[in-house]
């Protein structure tokens, strides 16, 4: 008899993103004729760069001829691009990071969950909140979340960020294990000084507390004073594995390509205290569990560090921030409380009239044919907020803002 994994039974019955779609999909099915605007989903709406899409073509027909067809690659990730996430990403601000402590993957949200698997059971786990719900599901599924009560994990603890606290998470009260944080935020579009970012790797050195430090949006920062990377921070190669993705950087949503950063002055301790190197344990991981990014993507990711790459890029990046200013400007304008969308592409929105996130949800979708992602989708100090990102065509972005413009006086 096959026994099932009790954690998975433990998880609700919807992913956050999976009920929206449901939601509008039998809004849809009722109102076949709606033009329905997605400021929801965090999915990318201008094409891949030229240099990237050039980069891929040549890659395909390398794989057309046998004199330069390329069959499985290195687990890890080809040398040339761990090389060049090195160089541009980290060497450029003076971080010292070595090839082998750099892993390609299919995207950043595999190994957020993937990374857990290294992880005793027993460690106790902290997310901010409102957080990103992967976080969360992963540790439920590898047995750290407890059981659910009034929308808590009685085994994690919960750090939350809101308007009283600036959206900046306080140290826990009592040590953790592993600790979560996203900056620039998802969902709340917010972001750490250097100071206040130094301080958790202060606080992981006292603890041997494990950062997992998810930083998909930093190409987005415009502010200069902000960290782009946790190894800017003195100590953090000790205490950080660092996640970055190549979906919201460069449009590769679609084309799954990430990578994750293991330092190997990084430990972890077995029960009775001896340290471990999560580095070999990574590489031991995924030369066994992984087969690596496919070739044509990464020779696309390559090409995102080319000179051209890096311009066209940056025009991409510069199209969705302004998407962001146009929004929190309209919105603010209509008299909505605006969080985020300075430094991230995502923007966190006050609901309105004592409205739940949910009741707004439905009042968008049915008033202005409007979808954005309830806050409480992402964790219970969420509630009474909602999620609306950047990344839609400029010209449906306009037209969001004047449909919700329209309907601001219906209740």
């Amino acid at each position: 008899m096959a026994l099932v994994n009790p954690h998975f039974l433990q998880l609700p019955n919807h992913y956050l993103f999976s009920e929206i779609a449901e939601r509008v999909g039998r809004y849809r099915q009722r109102h076949p004729d709606a033009d329905i605007i997605s400021l929801g989903i965090g999915d990318v709406t201008q094409p891949l760069a030229p240099a990237v899409v050039q980069a891929m073509h040549r890659a395909v027909d390398e794989l057309a001829s046998a004199s330069t067809f390329h069959g499985y690659g290195p687990e890890q990730g080809y040398a040339s691009l761990r090389e060049a996430i090195v160089q541009h990403d980290y060497a450029a601000r003076g971080i010292d990071l070595s090839p082998d402590e750099v892993f390609v993957n299919d995207g950043a949200k595999s190994d957020c969950g993937n990374i857990g698997e290294l992880l005793h059971t027993d460690n106790r786990v902290a997310v901010t909140d409102p957080v990103y719900p992967v976080y969360v599901d992963a540790n439920v599924m590898g047995g750290r979340a407890g059981s659910l009560h009034d929308g808590k994990w009685n085994e994690l603890t919960y750090l939350p960020c809101t308007e009283a606290n600036h959206f900046v998470p306080q140290l826990p009260a009592q040590p953790v294990d592993i600790v979560y944080l996203c900056y620039p935020n998802n969902p709340t579009g917010t972001t750490l000084t250097r100071a206040q970012l130094q301080r958790w790797v202060d606080y992981a050195r006292r603890h041997r507390t494990l950062i997992v430090y998810d930083s998909a949006y930093e190409a987005y920062i415009q502010d200069t004073r902000i960290p782009h990377s946790i190894y800017e921070m003195e100590g953090a190669r000790e205490v950080a594995i660092e996640m970055r993705s190549f979906s919201k950087t460069a449009g590769f949503t679609g084309v799954r390509c990430g990578y994750t950063v293991v330092p190997k002055a990084l430990k972890a301790y077995t029960t009775d205290g001896k340290p471990a190197s999560l580095n070999q344990l990574w590489h031991r991981r995924q030369s066994t569990k992984f087969n690596g990014a496919s070739y044509v993507s990464q020779r696309g990711a390559e090409a995102v560090y080319s000179a051209e790459g890096q311009e066209q890029v940056r025009r991409t990046i510069a199209y969705y921030m302004e998407n962001a200013r146009l929004i929190k400007q309209g919105l603010t304008t209509m008299g909505l409380t605006v969080y985020g969308g300075d430094n991230a592409p995502y923007l966190w929105v006050k609901t309105p009239d004592g409205k739940t996130s949910w009741q707004f949800f439905d009042h968008l979708l049915h008033q202005s044919h409007v979808v954005c992602t309830p806050g409480s989708g992402f964790g219970p100090s969420g509630e009474g907020f909602m999620r609306l990102t950047a990344f839609a065509d400029r010209n449906r972005t306009l037209q969001a803002l004047e449909r919700i413009a329209g309907t601001r006086g219906k209740r």
